[in-house]
């Protein structure tokens, strides 16, 4: 009887599952990656920062296509929309906002700031993506020599990464600019102007970003090379080759996933940075750091000049690093919300 009575308590209990009776064919496993989707998907900040981003990159991409139609113009110059009595401010309120141009236009040359900011988030792009991904490049292979194979090689790299750190980025930058252009235009026949500068950026940003991604990677491929996957293709007599890239590379694409989102942002702001220090991509052509370093000067007296590239490119930090921390967050579910 005490049987018969716990069987028929059972029948009535509610499924653990949440699955309506006689529907358990629905109720299927998860992967971690289809886990992890759903904790991201959950978390409306990070869906924000993601359709940020999103829009970042098609904005990006979709510039030079309407730059060539016609519908941005961020180089024709319109001076009847300046004012020369007062120094080349635009005429009208609010730096000369109209249907034409919803932003205004820019003070001195009264090309359309709208276009300018809007092309100049494809230059910005390019120098940051680039960058990043010479940066990780570099970062993980060396990071995955080093935590695998240990010894004198570690040793030897560990130095390189010390070494690295130790220059100071910006000086260099700055001290060997003329030196490193002339190099690259004159030895390595790259087009002098906006792609010998951009290229300039672009590798010592590259150059001096793997160290910490290095560390990184080397600290994740301790734990994973001791995985029984990889011992296996130890004992086959798999070449390191197929080691380094066929067994642990595909294990750590989830610190480089969140490692490409928060690099990101950093290189972002160092363009911007290093247009201030009249490093980079030179104007008529517009980045976000070059338009917001001509802003400077009409900060007083054309504030929105000053704020809306400024804006701008704090958006796409702010983004990209909440981005990075759902990411984190969604693969980790253990880590403190």
């Amino acid at each position: 009887m005490t049987v018969q009575a716990s069987n028929l308590e059972s029948e009535h209990l509610p499924d653990p599952t949440g699955a309506p009776e006689g529907d358990l064919s629905k109720v299927a496993g998860q992967s971690p990656t289809r886990l992890a989707i759903g904790r991201f998907r959950k978390d409306r900040l990070s869906m924000i920062s993601f359709a940020v981003v999103c829009s970042y990159m098609l904005a990006a991409i979709a510039a030079p296509f309407l730059v060539k139609f016609g519908v941005l113009d961020p180089f024709s110059f319109n001076n009847d929309l300046i004012d020369p009595n007062t120094g080349g401010l635009p005429i009208g309120r609010f730096g000369g906002i109209s249907w034409d141009h919803p932003l205004g236009v820019e003070p001195g040359t009264g090309r359309d700031l709208l276009s300018r900011i809007w092309y100049g988030i494809t230059f910005s792009l390019i120098i940051a993506l680039s960058a990043t991904a010479i940066a990780i490049v570099l970062g993980t292979v060396l990071g995955i020599v080093a935590g695998f194979s240990g010894g004198w090689l570690d040793s030897l790299i560990g130095r390189g990464i010390d070494l690295t750190l130790s220059f100071p980025q910006t000086l260099m930058l700055l001290a060997l600019s003329s030196l490193a252009i002339e190099f690259i235009t004159d030895d390595l026949h790259i087009p002098a102007g906006d792609v010998a500068n951009a290229f300039y950026v672009i590798v010592v940003l590259g150059l001096f970003g793997w160290p910490g991604i290095a560390r990184l990677m080397r600290g994740q491929v301790l734990s994973v090379r001791e995985r029984e996957f990889v011992d296996a293709a130890l004992l086959i007599g798999a070449p390191k080759r197929r080691i380094y890239f066929k067994e642990i590379l595909p294990n750590l694409w989830a610190p480089l996933l969140v490692t490409f989102t928060l690099t990101m942002p950093i290189y972002v702001s160092a363009e911007a940075a290093l247009s201030y220090l009249n490093v980079g991509i030179k104007p008529p052509t517009p980045t976000l750091g070059n338009v917001l370093r001509s802003s400077i000067l009409y900060s007083s007296a054309d504030f929105l000049f000053f704020f809306a590239p400024a804006f701008l490119i704090m958006v796409i930090v702010v983004s990209f690093n909440l981005l990075g921390d759902g990411i984190r967050d969604a693969l980790d579910p253990k880590a403190a919300r």
